[in-house]
C-alpha cells in the first residue's frame, strides 16, 4: 500500500516555519511581503474494504477442506473481495430455497444440472450472459464458452441465456474386478462390447461361489443407478427432447432401452436381487469383490480400493451407440447478490481454480489423461481410459419443472417397470401425457 503524506502536517511545519523567520528579523526591516500558502494537493480516499462473497455448497469435510485450498488461490490473487465458503451438506436444497426466499441467499452456491432451469425461470439466478461475452479467455480461461462441451455447457443455460459456469463433467464409466474375470477365465471389457456382450458376461459372472445353493456374486447391478436414461440413448430413443417439447418415452427406440435395463434389474441371473442390494449397498458390495462390473462416476473412488485390482472402460454400446450419462454441477450466481460485478469475478475466477481440482473438467481443453492425472494423481492408471470415454458423455435435457415430471418418472413408470406391475411398452404410453404437461 501506498504511504499518505499527511498535507495538514506539512501545512502546520510550513506555518511555524515562516513564524520562526519572521520572529528572527531586524526590527527595521520592513514588511515582508506576504506568502502564499502552498496549494494543498487532495486527500487520497482510504482504500475500499473487500467485499465479502458468501459461497454454499453442499461439500462435506474432506471436500470442504480441498475446496477451501481452491478458494484460499483465489484470495490471496485478489485485494478487493474475499470469498467464503459456507458448506451445508444436510438439507442442501432446502436450506439454498428457503434462503432465496427470506433474502439472504449466498453470493455464490453450487446447483446441480437438473436445478438450474428452474432457478433460473424462477428469477432466482443472475443472467451472466452479459459477463461472459465481454469476458476475456486470456484473462479468465473460464469463461470461454467456446472451450466447454456442448451438451454440458447447455444445463447452465436457460433460454438461450447463462446462469453458471459447469465445474465439473462425471461421465459414468464402468469398472471392472480383474480377478474375478481372471477366475472366470474371461477377457477383460473393450470398447469393443455390445450391449450382447455385457449381458452375456454379466450372466456368466453371476455365480454361487460357496455351494450353498444362492448366487453371491453377481456379474453387474442395478436399482435406478445408472441412470436408465442412458441406455435409452444407446437404443437410439430419447426421454425429453433437445428443444423440451416432447416426451417420447413411448417411441420403439426408448422401449428397447427401457426393456434391456429391465431385463436385467433385481434378477439374479445377471444382476443382485433388490433385498440383497438394499441390505448390502451397490458400490459397498463391488468393493467387497461381490460384483464383477459397475458403472459409476469417473471421479469414483473403485479404481483405487485396497486389495482390488479394478480396470476401467467406456461403457458397452447399444443398438446406437455409446452414449453415457455425464453427472454435471454448476456455481451460479443469487439474483439478490449487493456485487454483481464481483459475484461474477468470483465465480470466473473460482470456477477455473475448480477445473484443476475436479474431474472430469467441462472444458474440451482439459478433459484428458494428462490433467485428468494433474488434478487427481490417484487417476494416474486409469486416466486414459477415463479420457476415452469423454467423447460419448452427455446431460440430461434439463426443464424448468424437472424435480416434477423426474416424480412422475420414476414414481409412476420406472418403478413400476423395475416390479413387473407392467411392461414399458404398455407403461409409457400411459405416462407420456402427463409427463408432457409438464414441458415448457
Amino acid at each position: 500500500m501506498r504511504k499518505r503524506v499527511c498535507f495538514v502536517c506539512l501545512a502546520f511545519l510550513v506555518a511555524i516555519s515562516l513564524t520562526l523567520s519572521a520572529c528572527c528579523k531586524p526590527a527595521e526591516t520592513p514588511t515582508a511581503t506576504p506568502v502564499e500558502e502552498p496549494t494543498k494537493a487532495p486527500v487520497e480516499e482510504p482504500p475500499e474494504e473487500k467485499v465479502m462473497i458468501r459461497m454454499s455448497t453442499w461439500a462435506g469435510v474432506d471436500e470442504s477442506a480441498e475446496l477451501q485450498e481452491v478458494i484460499d488461490e483465489v484470495n490471496v490473487q485478489v485485494d478487493h473481495f474475499e470469498i467464503v465458503h459456507e458448506p451445508a451438506p444436510d438439507d442442501y436444497y432446502t436450506k439454498i430455497q428457503t434462503a432465496l426466499a427470506g433474502g439472504t441467499a449466498a453470493d455464490l452456491f453450487w446447483l446441480s444440472q437438473e436445478w438450474i432451469a428452474g432457478m433460473a425461470a424462477d428469477g432466482a439466478l443472475l443472467d451472466i450472459t452479459d459477463y461472459l461475452q465481454g469476458d476475456s479467455a486470456a484473462i479468465h480461461p473460464a469463461a470461454d464458452l467456446a472451450d466447454y462441451f456442448p451438451s454440458i455447457i447447455s444445463t447452465a443455460a436457460y433460454e438461450g441465456r447463462y446462469y453458471g459456469l459447469p465445474w465439473i463433467a462425471q461421465p459414468v464409466v464402468m469398472f471392472y474386478n480383474k480377478a474375478l474375470f481372471d477366475a472366470a477365465g474371461m477377457d477383460y471389457p473393450t470398447l469393443d462390447w455390445t450391449w450382447d456382450d455385457f449381458e452375456a458376461a454379466a450372466e456368466k459372472l453371476t455365480q454361487d461361489t460357496d455351494g450353498d445353493g444362492s448366487n453371491d456374486q453377481w456379474g453387474f447391478t442395478m436399482n435406478g443407478w445408472p441412470p436408465p436414461q442412458m441406455f435409452v440413448w444407446q437404443a437410439g430413443g430419447e426421454v425429453v427432447s433437445a428443444d423440451l417439447t416432447e416426451s417420447p418415452i413411448d417411441t420403439p427406440e426408448a422401449i428397447a432401452g427401457f426393456d434391456f435395463y429391465a431385463g436385467m434389474i433385481y434378477d439374479d441371473v445377471h444382476c443382485p436381487p433388490e433385498a440383497v442390494i438394499q441390505e448390502q449397498g451397490s458400490g459397498e458390495m463391488f468393493k467387497a469383490g461381490k460384483i464383477a462390473t459397475f458403472m459409476g462416476g469417473a471421479a469414483d473412488d473403485l479404481d483405487r480400493v485396497e486389495g482390488l485390482d479394478v480396470g476401467v472402460v467406456a461403457v458397452p454400446a447399444g443398438p446406437a451407440g455409446r452414449p453415457t450419462f455425464a453427472w454435471t454441477a454448476s456455481t451460479v450466481v443469487a439474483a439478490q447478490t449487493e456485487h454483481p460485478d464481483v459475484a461474477y469475478e468470483a465465480l470466473v475466477m473460482l470456477t477455473e481454480g475448480i477445473h484443476h481440482w475436479k474431474i472430469v473438467s467441462p472444458r474440451k481443453s482439459m478433459a484428458n489423461a494428462e490433467s485428468i492425472t494433474a488434478a487427481e494423481p490417484r487417476k494416474a492408471a486409469t486416466a486414459a481410459d477415463i479420457a476415452e470415454a469423454v467423447p460419448y458423455m452427455r446431460a440430461f435435457n434439463v426443464l424448468p419443472r424437472h424435480q416434477e415430471w423426474d416424480s412422475i418418472f420414476w414414481g409412476d413408470f420406472m418403478d413400476p417397470l423395475f416390479h413387473g406391475e407392467g411392461t414399458a411398452a404398455e407403461l409409457a404410453p400411459e405416462i407420456r401425457p402427463d409427463l408432457e404437461a409438464l414441458l415448457p
